[in-house]
């Protein structure tokens, strides 16, 4: 056929089934590493998520997680993810020292995702003191404005999915955390002084169970009372508002059997607020402006917690 101008037009393209496409290949690639949630590529740290998530050989994953360490091959994910294995293996102790001796070759952006992963293993391991000052530390780096890398924000990720965490929150879950490790430590007075600010930042049904079981080994029943029946309404937030009215169930019915009790061995810290004044001076007192350095960015959460402090210690 001719075109206006006499050239010859090109005729149809005809097309023919062959072998599958190197695109082709590679989209069924990539949703096999979609749906294993192993990164692409063939490097030491790939091979070592390979055998984590696909072929489900922990001990192995962890050697090559070593060699992945070793390499240099993304040594923020490898040490964090090794960790996470051997804590899994119940070697969380072994995680730790790995952790402190190699956190020096991880970016700036990781330490605070190690730090995370530390005080999960102290947890494990029951090293309440060591987990009680990285708390702290975390604590005070939120008031500074250095957690989150300076942003008001962070994506999480939890059971494969993720969400957004505000500085808010995460100050509530950090203070959380640090009430229950002095629960460990049956320091009631300071575990109540701690759940009490975070409940004021970002309460949750959780930490009321937690704020009311303080009070009952103090022999505060009425005040714990109060607190779990308003958990069985659902005057508290949370995802796991459900849960949390069950257990405040349970405790009423512990309440029930043990009321007119108090634990002994919190005694030692109601005598006065010597140990308490400790614990608000390396602890809560690091959110004020009298411990902090002129230059650090005060964020509006922390504002009424240095009047709250003077009002625990009159």
């Amino acid at each position: 056929m001719q075109g206006a101008a006499g050239a010859k037009l090109p005729s149809p393209r005809k097309y023919v089934a062959g072998p599958a496409s190197p695109t082709d290949v590679g989209g069924r690639r990539d949703l096999f590493h979609v749906i294993h949630k192993v990164p692409a590529g063939d490097s030491p740290y790939v091979r070592a998520k390979h055998v984590q998530l696909v072929e489900k050989d922990p001990e192995a994953a962890i050697v090559l997680f070593w060699k992945a360490i070793n390499a240099g091959d993304r040594i923020d994910s490898a040490l964090k993810d090794m960790a996470v294995v051997m804590k899994q293996q119940d070697r969380a102790e072994e995680a730790i020292e790995a952790i402190k001796s190699f956190r020096h070759l991880c970016s700036k952006q990781a330490q605070e995702s190690l730090d995370n992963v530390l005080i999960d293993l102290y947890k494990k391991c029951g090293r309440v003191e060591e987990q009680i000052e990285l708390l702290k530390q975390k604590l005070r780096m939120i008031y500074q404005g250095e957690a989150f890398n300076g942003k008001p924000t962070k994506t999480a990720r939890s059971h494969g999915k993720k969400f957004q965490v505000s500085i808010r929150q995460e100050t509530s879950r950090v203070l959380g955390n640090l009430g229950w490790a002095y629960m460990q430590q049956m320091n009631y007075v300071a575990a109540e002084v701690v759940y009490r600010k975070a409940q004021a930042i970002d309460p949750d049904g959780n930490k009321a169970c937690n704020l009311s079981l303080c009070l009952m080994r103090q022999g505060r029943y009425d005040e714990a009372w109060m607190i779990l029946e308003d958990v069985k309404k659902g005057r508290y937030g949370g995802s796991d508002e459900g849960k949390s009215a069950v257990r405040a169930e349970e405790l009423l019915k512990e309440m029930g059997t043990s009321r007119g009790e108090t634990d002994n061995r919190t005694l030692d810290h109601q005598d006065g607020f010597d140990h308490l004044e400790e614990v608000i001076l390396s602890g809560l007192d690091m959110l004020t402006s009298d411990l902090s350095p002129a230059t650090s960015r005060r964020l509006p959460i922390f504002e009424a917690i240095t009047p709250y402090r003077d009002q625990v210690a009159c």
